[in-house]
Parts: structure tokens; sequence; C-alpha cells
């Protein structure tokens, strides 16, 4: 089926050209007919995943469509969720103005990522990767009546156009470099003579690859480039769902088609592990500071989008494909159940229990814990155990990565939080909740493995290629070891700090210190990023002010 590419992407198409001149059809067949298409959309979808990869197929004016494995996986992920969403909205956006209309940009934004991730060659990805933006903008802005909406929805557009002009250059570069707008055949001669071609002195791909990444670290609202995110919560609930769960992946995305290019530029993903790192941290922090659902929502999608670009600053594109997918499924879940969360909150009197009604009232006895030491030993040492174990038995050679050594750590860091957590739970019972949990992460971490590694197999079968991104991702030997060394250190006498700190129930002064005041104050600001974005914005206008009145004094 050599067309079935162009049937996937003019499905949506169609029906968002007939949403919008039946609008005046009453709204439940509105609904019905975009509902139908995006079932059509889904069935395509899983065709084409089923049927495997297929030549390349012209459209239109040289526009060329592939069904790679990437691009079959993530149309299918695509379809699925906008499927979900479409059904969503046909009751929750019933008493919204623009009825016709959402459903219509809802079609046109199903279109256009497709587009994207179907795109064969530089200029039809361009064209894609700025559509997505201008269709967001009018989605964010769908509510006429909020200011707000119009306010934060511009500026998202202003931030994904800042973060467009990098993937123009690099295109343009390509281009110029190797003659040609396919991005196979530009990868092919990449990977002949990865450094036949320089820009001022430096190598073709790591320019290349910084341009790409740059334009992926808008997409995905990486620090500096996240403050668009939390605040575009003034759209509708399904345009939420919908953005966090498949737009912002978007820079995921990016950096696995252009895959090749990194093979040949170290250097650069280690910029993408930093800048990962820190968004992870700040966006997972930030999180849990805030008392909007939607907003605290909306902290989570950065953490976990730069978790996104760790695992992609490790050499693991394949496992960050896996991550961009849950990450889609769980979260356009969270956002469309937010309402009953809401609901819920309202109707419970957030009282806390107390241990003594419990024991007095209630007349249940105490809950119990571990010893401190005992549980701190099973921290340690059962999820680094598990993770070796499992990552041994998929791939032994696995381990030896240092890539795969370091998302080990992470999860290992991971695992051990959840028992620390279920150490301060206290039951009635400690040794039988302990075991459940134990058993839980053993299959978490047996089917995270085992699916991971199937998703590496299927995206790169040319293992090859997989490892040459390892290779790429690497540091020396000598500061890697010391670098495990010494955060594993750290690790182990922090977790035992920490357990023997809970069971010796610390009592906490009545007054918070200065510092942990000030740290506050710091994190409740945002680092204080929105507030100098806020003041750049002011200093532009008043420059602007001024020019307008020099030119007409002049």
């Amino acid at each position: 089926m050599p067309y079935l590419a162009f049937l996937l992407l003019a499905a949506p198409l169609l029906s968002a050209v007939l949403v919008w001149f039946g609008r005046a059809r009453p709204r439940v067949r509105v609904a019905q007919l975009s509902v139908a298409f995006a079932s059509l959309t889904w069935a395509l979808a899983l065709a084409a995943f089923l049927h495997g990869s297929a030549p390349p197929v012209v459209v239109a004016g040289g526009v060329m469509l592939q069904l790679d494995p990437l691009a079959r996986l993530m149309a299918l992920t695509v379809a699925s969720i906008s499927l979900v969403v479409h059904v969503y909205s046909v009751r929750y956006m019933a008493e919204e103005p623009g009825y016709a209309r959402f459903f219509a940009l809802l079609d046109l934004m199903t279109a256009v990522i497709l587009l994207m991730v179907l795109a064969q060659d530089l200029i039809t990805l361009l064209i894609a990767w700025q559509l997505v933006g201008v269709v967001l903008y009018f989605l964010l802005a769908q509510d006429l009546t909020r200011p707000a909406a119009g306010r934060y929805a511009l500026w998202s557009f202003l931030t994904y156009r800042l973060g467009d002009v990098p993937l123009v250059l690099a295109a343009v570069l390509l281009y110029q470099a190797h003659g040609t707008v396919s991005l196979p055949e530009i990868f092919q001669r990449m990977a002949a003579a990865p450094h036949a071609h320089q820009v001022a002195g430096v190598s073709l791909s790591v320019v290349t690859g910084l341009l790409v990444v740059l334009s992926a670290f808008a997409r995905s609202a990486q620090v500096p480039l996240h403050t668009w995110l939390p605040y575009t919560m003034e759209g509708p609930t399904p345009v939420s769902a919908l953005m966090h769960a498949g737009i912002v992946n978007a820079g995921g995305f990016l950096l696995n088609r252009f895959a090749p290019v990194f093979v040949h530029a170290g250097a650069v993903l280690h910029v993408v592990f930093a800048v990962g790192l820190i968004t992870a941290v700040l966006g997972s922090v930030l999180m849990l500071m805030q008392n909007d659902v939607k907003k605290a929502l909306g902290y989570s999608t950065m953490g976990q989008m730069g978790f996104m670009f760790v695992e992609c600053g490790v050499g693991a594109f394949s496992l960050a494909i896996y991550h961009l997918i849950a990450h889609g499924l769980f979260k356009g879940t969270l956002f469309l159940g937010a309402g009953s969360i809401i609901g819920n909150a309202r109707r419970h009197d957030g009282v806390p229990p107390d241990t003594l009604y419990t024991f007095v009232v209630e007349r249940r006895p105490e809950a119990l814990r571990l010893p401190w030491l005992l549980a701190a030993g099973i921290t340690l040492v059962v999820p680094f155990t598990l993770l070796i174990a499992s990552h041994w038995l998929v791939d032994g050679k696995l381990v030896r990565q240092q890539g795969a050594l370091i998302l080990l750590f992470f999860g290992w860091v991971t695992g051990a939080q959840l028992l620390f957590a279920t150490y301060r739970l206290r039951a009635d019972n400690p040794w039988r909740l302990m075991g459940m949990i134990i058993l839980s992460l053993v299959i978490v971490v047996a089917g995270y493995t085992v699916i991971g590694h199937g998703f590496d197999l299927f995206l790169y079968p040319n293992r090859a290629m997989a490892e040459a991104l390892f290779a790429a991702a690497s540091i020396p030997v000598g500061t890697f070891e010391a670098l495990v060394a010494v955060l594993t250190l750290a690790v182990v006498l922090g977790w035992l700090f920490t357990y023997h700190a809970a069971a010796s129930d610390r009592p906490r002064g009545k007054e918070a210190s200065r510092l942990r005041l000030a740290f506050y104050s710091l994190l409740s600001r945002e680092l204080y990023v929105p507030d100098l974005y806020a003041w750049l914005a002011r200093a532009i206008l008043a420059g602007s002010r001024r020019l307008n009145l020099w030119w007409r004094w002049g």
C-alpha cells in the first residue's frame, strides 16, 4: 500500500474542511462527523503500523512522505491521542462558543502533526513544524472572551517562532552542503564524509546538531525557554491534553529524526544532557509548589520533557521515544481527568487523619515501621539489583554502555524514593507492605526494560547506529568512573542520613530558617525568569515608543 501515508494525511484534512463548511449544521452532527474521521485516521494509522515500512511516496510538488519505523509509531500515537481528545470534547465543549471551529482546528492540528512525523524531506518538515505553532495558537485562543487565553497563546506563538529559526538555518546549511532536501540522502552523505563540510571552522554535523537541539529546546519547554508552557492553562482542557500529550513531545521526535547527525556531534549531546537535567529538576520542584492542578501538570510536563532530553543526551534515543509515548498517554489522561479531581477535592474536608483519634475512636493500633537500618539496606540494594539483573538478562552488552549506566543510576534513585515513601507510610504489617511494593517494582522494572529494549530494536534495527549514539554521548572512562564513585557514595550516605532522621522523628523548629524562606521565595517566583521576560518586554515596548517619537519628530 504505497499511498497509505497519503490517505493517513488526507483523512483529518478532509474532516477539517467538511466540519468547517458544515458548521451551520447541528452541533451533534458536526461532532459525529469529526469523531468518525478521527476513528478513520486511527484505523489507517494502525494499518500503517502493522503493514510495515513502505517506500516514500510523492504527494504533490515534490513533497515526500515516508512510513519508516519512527513515522509509523508516532503516527499511531498521534492518531490514538487525537481520537481520545475528539471523543472527550464532544460533551466538554458543548456549551462553548465556536464549537465547529474547535473541531475543525482539532482535525487540522492532527493533520499537521501527522505531516510532521511523516515528512521525508526538509521542506515538508519545516512547513509542518511551523504550522503546528500556528494552529496551536488558534486552539489556545479558542475562547475569544478571555483576554488571558489570547495573551498566553501569543506568548507560546512567539516562543515557537523563536525556536523555529535555528531549524530553518539548519535546513539551509544542509541543503547548501549536500544539494538535496531528502533526509535519508543527507544522512547517507554525512555518514560517508561526516567532516567534509565546515561552518566557520566547525564541522557541519556539530553546527547542524546544535541548531536542531535549540529548536527542540523551544518546542519542548527546556530551560530557559520553558515559561510559556505552565501558563497555557487558560485554553480548553482538551487542548491542554493534546498539547501536553503530543505537541510538546515534538522535541524528542525531532532529535530522533536527526539521530544520524548526532553520531558525529557528541559534544552537542553533552549540552542536551546538561540542559535536560536542569529542566527535569526545576520542573519537578516547581510542580510540587503549585496549588493549581493544571499548572502543576504543566510543570510536571516540563520535568518529564527534561528527563526525555536526558535520555537523548546519554544516547538512548529509542528510550526517549518510549518515554514520549508513555508520558503522552498518562499526561493526556491526567488532563482529561483534572475536572473530576477538582470536584472530588471540593467534596473532601481536607483534614488529615490524627493518630490519637484513630487509636481512641476507631480503635486501631498504631502503625509500625521496619527498623530504619534494615529499610535503608533494602532501599539501596533491591532497586539496584533489579535494574542490573533485568538489563543484563535483556542485553548483556547494555550495562557496559555509559549512557545505560547513567539511566540505571536514575532508575536506582527513583526506586529508592519509592521504597522510602513506603517506609514513611507505616502499616499494621510493614513486611507485607514492603513485599508488595517490591513485587510491583519488579513488575514495573521488568516491563520497562523489556518494552524499552523492544522499542530500541524496532526503531534502530541497525545495532551499529544505536551503539554509535551511545559512543557519541560517552565521556573519558576515567572521568566517568570517578563521577560514578562520587555520586554512588553521596547517594548511599544521603539515604542513610535520611532514614536515620525519619526514624528518630526529629521535631522541626517552629520557625523556618532564613535560608529556607529565601529558597522558597526564589522557587515561588520561578527563579524570577518570568519577571526577567516581563522586564524585557517592557523595555522593548518603551524602546519602540521612543523610536516612534524620534522618527515622527525627525
